[in-house]
């Protein structure tokens, strides 16, 4: 007998699976379908990314030897192209090199173009710090201690990759402008983090040296 009611319930089953399939038939098909295209633009899309990123990085490592080889004009163009077309990954990366090699022709030119990297909020922190050191760099003979505050200040707190750069820098822009004040800032910062490497710890102690004594309470 129970066999009997086992034919009935499959019977039962399948009359409700066909009923459902002449129901929404085309809409299962149509989600497969769907799924199938999406999952076939998903990968063909991983495909191109990766064509383009293995692209830019034989690109970039070709900007880099013309550099190597003090072709420095060729390489500033291979660079922003690089940055203009390149994949994600390396446009920012190709930004910095172009405004290194730049440096090598016009220094105040390269400066300029550090300075858009810094305040361009699509690149990464480390990235836009890296800017600010060099673009410091290349202007700390004619820059007044208060522009170098303005550039640099961003990239001196405690989580930031060249804050030790950048401390060191204001540290001694301050002293050249006789702000004894504000040099015994940036060294004071130099000689309370544990992290500062020991050979900039040297330097701050020889600038603190130089400083007259502080003003007494």
């Amino acid at each position: 007998m129970s066999e009997v009611f086992d034919e009935v319930d499959e019977e039962l089953r399948r009359e409700q699976i066909k009923k459902i399939w002449d129901r929404y038939s085309f809409l299962i098909v149509g989600v497969a379908v769907l799924i199938v295209a999406g999952v076939g633009g998903w990968r063909g899309y991983e495909y191109l990314e990766a064509k383009k990123a293995a692209e830019a990085g034989a690109a970039f490592q070709s900007a880099v030897v013309l550099a190597e080889g003090n072709k420095h004009a060729e390489a500033e163009a291979a660079f922003n192209k690089i940055a203009a077309d390149g994949a994600k990954g390396y446009r920012s990366l190709a930004m910095v090199r172009a405004a290194a090699e730049a440096a090598a022709r016009d220094p105040q030119a390269a400066v300029k173009l550090y300075d858009a990297i810094a305040a361009d909020g699509s690149i990464s922190a480390p990235e836009q710090d890296l800017a600010r050191v060099r673009a410091a760099g290349l202007s700390m003979e004619t820059s007044p201690y208060d522009a170098m505050r303005q550039r640099l200040e961003p990239a001196t707190g405690p989580d930031r990759t060249y804050r030790h750069t950048a401390r060191e820098m204001l540290a001694l822009s301050a002293w050249r402008a006789n702000d004894a004040v504000a040099a015994r800032e940036w060294l004071d910062m130099m000689g309370n983090d544990p992290s500062t490497p020991s050979s900039m710890r040297s330097r701050a102690e020889a600038l603190q040296a130089l400083l007259p004594p502080a003003a007494k309470s």
